[in-house]
């Protein structure tokens, strides 16, 4: 009699699927947290001569951006870091142009090596130094340059796989290379940036545009020191020292998609093991550590890039002072009532 159940089971399978329907109880997607992608690290001594040899083998009109695009291993062909993020290295060299355009997905940048580099923004002109990371909200215009003698590098995180999910991924160029200037030089951090706002500005239910487009390295790194130096005593057991990137007209993350944030792990600190939903990409921007996962020991030094998939065990730990940048999905996360974590041992 069972066998006569499978068999007419079986067959109905076969019939339902002419007809475009597959049935429930024999569903093979994953229904638990986490995702098929690995962590992974990319090394930034690796980086360097592959992004030096980059900029001599195609021309930068030719590449448009000249970027190495870094895909998580269990993502071949995707371009993907993340199920849910992009991650790319972008190298520009001197007297270069990267021309104007626009699309759907939101960009970060955080500037790794070199001085010179500009980004413009909606024809906000905004100079880049290492650390800074800097905020390119979906769909405006952005072309970048670089004035200085030296190549510029920077990481590039956006959201491009949340933006295909929807299928709402459009991309324009402009006429031109670059988009008309509004100012000669960036007014936007003395507008923004310094806990004084126009009195022009609404309340925290604003809904414009207006920004802090640039967040310096030098005021972050402040922060932190600062913060480490008057509470020594109660940093998180996962993170040391974090602090979140926030808009200053309305204290929410600079995108809507998006999480950035910069921590401090204090010398000799051993952290607990921690996993939670968002996928997080890290990038060190100071000295080095140990990110420990269940599986592997990544030794990180300055300006290395990791990605923590979703629902990945890690804890962190370093001999001397570290400094990480890093972004995540946590904000889209949150703003659809997915995320979750967990602190453990």
């Amino acid at each position: 009699m069972l066998n006569k159940s499978n068999q007419l089971l079986e067959e109905f399978s076969l019939r339902i699927r002419n007809f475009s329907l597959s049935p429930l109880w024999e569903r093979t997607n994953r229904l638990a947290p986490g995702t098929n992608c690995i962590p992974f690290a990319w090394r930034f001594s690796e980086m360097l001569p592959l992004l030096l040899t980059a900029s001599e083998v195609i021309e930068k009109k030719r590449a448009d951006r000249r970027v190495l695009v870094m895909e998580n291993p269990s993502l071949r062909g995707s371009s993907y870091i993340s199920s849910s993020l992009f991650a790319g290295l972008q190298i520009i060299m001197p007297g270069e142009i990267a021309p104007s355009h626009r699309h759907s997905p939101n960009a970060l940048r955080f500037l790794m090596k070199g001085k010179g580099a500009y980004t413009s923004i909606s024809g906000e002109k905004i100079e880049m130094n290492p650390g800074d990371f800097i905020v390119t909200k979906n769909w405006d215009w952005h072309d970048h340059g670089n004035e200085g003698d030296e190549p510029v590098i920077w990481m590039d995180g956006l959201d491009t796989p949340l933006t295909s999910i929807f299928g709402s991924h459009f991309r324009e160029n402009y006429s031109e290379d670059i988009f008309p200037l509004n100012n000669n030089v960036s007014n936007n951090e003395s507008k923004f940036g310094l806990n004084l706002l126009p009195i022009d500005v609404p309340n925290k239910t604003v809904t414009n545009d207006d920004s802090l487009l640039i967040y310096s390295y030098v005021n972050a790194k402040k922060a932190l020191l600062n913060i480490f130096k008057t509470q020594i005593n109660s940093h998180d057991p996962v993170f040391g020292f974090k602090l979140k990137y926030s808009n200053p007209i309305n204290g929410l993350s600079p995108f809507k998609t998006m999480s950035v944030f910069i921590q401090l792990l204090p010398p000799k600190f051993i952290g607990k093991n921690y996993r939670s939903t968002e996928n997080i990409v890290l990038n060190i921007a100071d000295g080095e550590c140990i990110v420990h996962t269940e599986e592997e020991n990544f030794y990180l030094k300055k300006y290395d890039i990791m990605v923590i998939p979703s629902w990945t065990t890690f804890s962190f730990s370093s001999q001397s002072e570290s400094v990480i940048f890093s972004f995540s999905d946590k904000t889209a996360q949150e703003s659809l009532g997915f995320w979750r974590e967990e602190y453990l041992n």
